[in-house]
């Protein structure tokens, strides 16, 4: 292909992602995937290997391209097919995150046919996913505490829903017909990207859109190599800790190690804390998730969103450890918490050469390499399991950025693996027994420096009826750090009127108590 009908190919594929996406959200049921847009689409080729992706969720995203080769080869497809799992152990994340997969075929009139030329993927966040607690992320020690397994079964065959598997997955919920119209919502995304597909694929004859694809991942693989090729060769090693798992294990180290050399890149976590009993252990396509979110980074804009973009990226963490976690260790909190301290300690071995390398001697790295930023999703759980009156909610809530050499950071935003967002204060209103009494940025909460960090935000929430409520958060210890002599920023705070409660903890609010979340700042770059 010559460089315009690539180009042009590019945008075809990655518009239908972004139309899956927009079918999704105004489909859906829950404020969760409607709203905070807390979902995900993306097109892999024949053979699981990603080629093109919306800009939805990071870890999401990643985490498929990590893992739907494994996923996609083990089962046989034929037209009409869809697939439907959450095993975080067999290519999910954690059990809320709910990934359907649907193949694509050069000829539909072949239903025998059982190699896809294509399939279209989208995973979407289900705020109850029949765990004992509101909100389906408990104070797990176990996966099977987590909720419902889905490990992979066929929800559609030759274009029908099969009723007693949506019935078993929705049964397990304590609303479910409002669970039922949102996997029926990421049904109708996944047929909206066949027909999509299907069109493209007859327009450029089967032959032609296989071999797009191929030149498409090749495309992807030299735009990488020649981006990084200017990352200085050496080892840059880092390390820093979760606080706590929970289950009353603090200090929790992630250690890595980043061997660059011309053959490519191999992220090493050799040193990471074993997995721990609480639930922020996490698979390893979770952890590839983040290593490649950050290189991603570190790329040009127009570098496409393709397996071939990964290849020169190799990824290491020892069986049994954190971030490669052994059946049935839980993982809910893994996926949001520890994601997230991954980009913070891929980030800070990255920082390494930028700061030896003086201004006449930068590289790709020098103003790119940011402070950390809040480094936690700040995860509210809540909701009630009164007869007559049971609902779940859950959501994320930003912070402050880490500044670069080139900037200050953005102030109450979220960042890195999530790119949802807040829930808007009417449609939480409207929907639950809540009222939001406080919603401001924290002041001072940035760390100061040549370019200071960003800063947190302030979310405060009375309860109108007695709620259950979980909180899975980070950063209440570890500082987020700054860079260069740049100050560290504030840790979070989290209150029940007025009185501090642990970063991970699990509690009853009764009517007219406020909950006060206060989000940690971003790290700060350079001595003033």
């Amino acid at each position: 292909m010559n460089p315009i009908e690539l180009s042009i190919f590019v945008s075809r594929i990655e518009s239908i992602c972004e139309e899956m996406g927009a079918v999704l959200r105004r489909s859906a049921f829950s404020p969760n995937i409607k709203d905070r847009l807390d979902y995900s689409c993306a097109v892999f080729d024949g053979t699981g290997e990603l080629c093109a992706q919306a800009a939805h969720i990071p870890v999401h995203l990643g985490s498929m391209a990590y893992a739907m080769s494994d996923i996609v080869k083990t089962q046989s497809w034929h037209h009409g097919d869809m697939l439907v799992l959450n095993n975080p152990y067999l290519g999910g994340t954690h059990l809320p995150d709910v990934t359907m997969i649907a193949p694509v075929f050069s000829n539909n009139n072949k239903k025998n046919d059982n190699k896809p030329i294509a399939f279209v993927v989208n995973r979407a966040h289900h705020a109850d996913i029949g765990a004992d607690t509101p909100g389906s992320m408990p104070m797990s020690h176990s996966l099977h505490e987590e909720g419902l397994i889905i490990s992979p079964a066929f929800i559609m065959r030759n274009e029908r829903v099969d009723d007693s598997i949506l019935a078993n997955i929705t049964s397990n919920m304590s609303r479910p017909d409002s669970a039922k119209g949102d996997f029926l919502a990421q049904i109708s995304a996944n047929q909206t990207g066949v027909i999509r597909l299907n069109e493209l694929i007859k327009q450029l004859n089967a032959k032609h859109f296989v071999s797009a694809l191929v030149h498409l991942n090749d495309y992807g693989e030299r735009i990488a190599r020649s981006a990084l090729a200017k990352v200085p060769n050496g080892t840059y090693c880092f390390q820093d800790f979760m606080d706590d798992d929970g289950a009353g294990q603090t200090d929790i180290k992630i250690k890595v190690a980043i061997h660059i050399n011309e053959q490519g890149i191999k992220v090493d976590f050799t040193g990471t804390e074993q997995q721990v009993k609480g639930n922020i252990n996490c698979p390893l396509s979770v952890a590839a998730a983040a290593v490649y979110y950050v290189f991603r980074c570190l790329m040009p804009a127009q570098t496409p969103a393709c397996a071939g973009t990964f290849r020169m990226i190799e990824l290491q963490a020892p069986e049994g450890c954190l971030l490669n976690a052994k059946y049935p260790a839980a993982v809910a909190a893994g996926n949001v918490e520890t994601s997230t301290r991954v980009v913070d300690v891929v980030l800070g071995a990255l920082a390494q050469p930028v700061l030896k390398t003086d201004e006449k001697n930068n590289n790709l790295l020098a103003g790119k390499i940011p402070s950390a930023s809040y480094g936690t999703m700040n995860n509210i759980a809540m909701g009630s399991r009164e007869t007559n009156n049971q609902w779940d909610y859950y959501e994320t809530i930003g912070g402050g950025h880490g500044a670069s050499q080139a900037f200050p950071g953005l102030s109450g935003a979220q960042a890195h693996m999530t790119n949802t967002l807040n829930t808007p204060i009417e449609s939480l209103e409207h929907h639950y027994p809540l009222r939001v009494t406080r919603y401001c940025l924290r002041e001072a909460s940035g760390g100061q420096g040549l370019n200071a960090g960003g800063m947190g935000l302030i979310r405060e929430v009375e309860f109108l009826q007695a709620t259950q409520i979980t909180l899975l958060t980070e950063r209440r210890h570890y500082s987020p750090w700054g860079l260069a002599g740049g100050e560290h920023g504030k840790v979070g705070e989290n209150s029940l009127d007025g009185e501090l409660l642990a970063g991970k903890i699990f509690f009853t609010a009764q009517a007219g108590q406020k909950l006060t979340i206060k989000t940690p700042g971003g790290g700060g770059w350079g001595k003033l």
